[in-house]
């Protein structure tokens, strides 16, 4: 059949200087409104061809790589995110998804190759998103909220690959789901007759806010004490409980806890939704008292560096929200792999790994090729004064090289897993270092980051400074001086002192010089849970296991665990997919433990039996059971990692372990009282001092639901 005419017009026209100008053509989205986020949806893209597509070349549909979206698939139209693609055209359109397809942060990329003839003007591809014809539920919407959701399309019409970006891009919000929790967040201390404030959210199931927080005062209490507060939306019928509160004397001067996520991105670099957003997000709707923002160093472009700055400038009130500009140094792991970068104040220089991905490549700050020229450079800067932390985010911190004078602290977890080797290996070169957890979150929710569907495993850190006053510099003085504790996300309460027979104290972070053999330990913990355990460490050496209960206290309930990674960079990711197995006794009860992707829940099947999807990068998930019996029958944990067996009498306070390999990759199986054993614990011992070197004596505490909380260390010398 002959074309049209109009088919056969002219499509190129000269530009300046006689250059070709291409129309690219068009691309468009049905349906345009807004789509729920993890929510499963139908949607018809169509590009519709300007200059001819020749064959062999390529429509692209690139997205941000930190979108979770489910992979879209095209040979199994029965099951989830199955895509159709046809055309209009006499050609056949070949599709294929490739998830470094494209230039960061656009890397995720389906990828359409014309075959077997052209596509002409005005001809169309159309893909199916999530089609249902065959059976599939559809596809799998990104499980976080989005203002400009976006379909980036490029098109290779002249097929030599050298894909060109349409003038404008299909774009769609992705909304917050229905409610399903509320989260109560308070001031971890007020003095007492003091009123205080009270946020009340709500979220839908993949952590997203569903409307607006709330904030209600709270009466003062009357007395000294720990205490919660219970909120209710009225909206809802939801209600939450806060982490606790130390109500204080009046005139109590010791140190107050202040919240920190330092550490996320937003859409200018790899993240997504604003900066502003960004801090707005950490203020507003997680309650944090400090925030920064670190974006990619290659593709923080001058202009945005100064954004950054006057962002961070912005939002720094005072007594109510501190922030300080940085950026993440993004260097090789062989050249020192990721740092974040602080500055105490505004106008710092940065000082990028490279500069791939800024256009033209040029800045009007050298480079630092190697962490070690970074520290270099950030000393010698006759600008404000810098700090650093140690990171392991998709490349991982080379501790080889190191500046105490700059580099103040390793970063032990963040959304992409749990890092306890990166404070070995600080240890064991004899650094001193603070501890510290973060988000390094990308979906635009620092502060309350949920690790989605994505390749985050875990959900985002926090650090509690220890100062006596909200500003920039008590809390730069605090972070310089190491008083920091990390949480796997949850908001505790913890004191560590360590004294010296001679009465003098110090505080996590400080150096204690101590003349005898011995120091004296007090610990006072407030969790948000169950204390499980805590344990006491010289360093490398774990000197003790504390908990609060003994063996005469093992009831019926049984924890299993599964943790560890494959190896320290990107791919970490272990999956454990499995089952478990009893014999001689039964299920009564299941409690999940870090299995943050709703779409995977925990399958009871009988009794007897419970089965998994499940994926570790560094910490741990599993489950609580509850048995009908715990000192009798046999239990089975069958993984993708291994197989572990035991006699549920063989279960001692200590549990047993089985190792599998990889970096600390084991599954581990603990018996618990009948009842939680309470969230207060405190405790002073003795503890032994080595002759020679830093006694970096700190406290790793595990609550049953799985939170953990690292403090700095105390350097005791004798």
């Amino acid at each position: 059949m002959a074309r049209s005419k109009k088919s056969l017009r002219r499509y190129p026209s000269l530009g300046a200087g006689g250059a070709t100008v291409l129309d690219l053509g068009r691309a468009a989205l049905a349906p345009r409104r807004p789509v729920v986020a993890g929510s499963y949806v139908t949607l018809a893209y169509t590009y519709t061809a300007g200059h001819p597509v020749d064959d062999t070349g390529y429509v692209m549909v690139a997205f941000r790589h930190v979108s979770d979206f489910g992979t879209p698939q095209f040979d199994r139209p029965g099951e989830a995110n199955y895509c159709s693609v046809r055309t209009t055209g006499r050609c056949q359109i070949v599709p294929r998804w490739d998830p470094k397809g494209h230039t960061r942060p656009w890397s995720s990329a389906l990828l359409l190759q014309v075959r077997r003839g052209f596509l002409g003007a005005g001809e169309k591809v159309i893909v199916t998103f999530g089609d249902t014809s065959g059976g599939s539920p559809g596809w799998r919407v990104q499980t976080f909220r989005q203002r400009a959701w976006t379909f980036r399309t490029l098109v290779d019409p002249i097929a030599t690959y050298a894909f060109k970006l349409l003038p404008d891009s299909p774009v769609l919000t992705v909304t917050a789901g229905q409610p399903v929790r509320a989260v109560c967040l308070a001031p971890s201390q007020i003095a007492a007759g003091e009123a205080f404030d009270v946020l009340l959210k709500i979220e839908d199931r993949w952590g997203n806010p569903v409307g607006q927080p709330s904030r209600r005062r709270h009466r003062p209490f009357a007395t000294p004490g720990i205490q919660t507060v219970t909120a209710r939306d009225r909206r809802t019928g939801l209600e939450a409980t806060s982490p606790p509160i130390e109500v204080r004397a009046a005139g109590d001067r010791r140190l107050r806890r202040w919240w920190a996520d330092f550490h996320g991105q937003s859409e200018e670099t790899i993240g997504s939704n604003t900066i502003d957003d960004y801090f707005t997000f950490a203020r507003d709707w997680a309650a944090l008292d400090i925030a920064a923002h670190q974006g990619n160093d290659f593709q923080v472009t001058d202009a945005f560096w100064r954004t950054v700055n006057r962002t961070a400038r912005r939002f720094y009130r005072p007594g109510r929200f501190v922030t300080f500009p940085g950026y993440e140094w993004s260097g090789n792991t062989p050249l020192g792999g990721d740092r974040n970068v602080y500055f105490a104040r505004e106008g710092g220089p940065i000082h990028r790994s490279c500069r791939d991905l800024l256009h033209g490549h040029e800045s009007a700050w050298p480079d630092a090729a190697t962490a070690a020229d970074l520290f270099t450079r950030l000393r010698a800067a006759d600008a404000p004064e810098a700090y650093v932390f140690a990171h392991v985010g998709g490349r991982y911190a080379d501790l080889a090289m190191h500046d105490g004078a700059v580099e103040g602290a390793v970063e032990v977890h963040s959304a992409w897993g749990t890092f306890d080797w990166l404070v070995d290996d600080a240890l064991r070169r004899g650094y001193r270092v603070g501890i510290c957890a973060n988000s390094d979150g990308h979906k635009g929710r620092p502060g309350a980051s949920y690790p989605g569907a994505g390749q985050f495993g875990s959900y985002g850190g926090l650090t509690c400074v220890l100062a006596p006053v909200l500003d920039r510099r008590r809390i730069w003085t605090a972070m310089k001086a190491r008083h920091f504790y990390a949480t796997t996300g949850h908001r505790p309460l913890v004191d560590l002192r360590i004294g010296a027979a001679d009465g003098r104290e110090a505080i996590m972070g400080d150096v204690l010089d101590a003349a005898g053999s011995a120091v004296t330990l007090e610990l006072d913990v407030t969790g948000t849970a169950a204390i499980e355990r805590v344990d006491v460490r010289n360093g490398m050496d774990l000197v003790d296991v504390l908990r609060p209960y003994g063996t005469e206290s093992l009831g019926r309930r049984v924890k299993v665990t599964w943790s560890g990674a494959e190896v320290r960079g990107r791919g970490r990711m272990t999956t454990w997919d499995g089952c478990l197995r009893l014999a001689g006794t039964r299920l009564e009860a299941l409690q999940p433990v870090n299995l943050w992707n709703p779409d995977q829940p925990l399958e009871p099947v009988g009794d007897r039996h419970v089965r998994w999807r499940s994926a570790t990068t560094g910490g741990a998930a599993g489950m609580i059971l509850t048995l009908a019996a715990a000192d009798a029958g046999r239990l089975e944990v069958r993984t993708a990692q291994g197989t572990a067996r035991c006699a549920l009498r063989s279960l001692g306070l200590q549990g047993r372990t089985w190792q599998f390999g990889g970096l600390a990759r084991q599954v581990s199986v603990v018996r618990l009282p009948d009842e939680p054993s309470g969230a207060r614990f405190r405790t002073r011992l003795a503890l032994p001092l080595r002759t020679k070197g830093d006694n970096a004596i700190y406290v790793r505490i595990l609550q049953e639901d799985g939170h953990v909380t690292w403090t700095s260390p105390v350097y005791v010398t004798r």
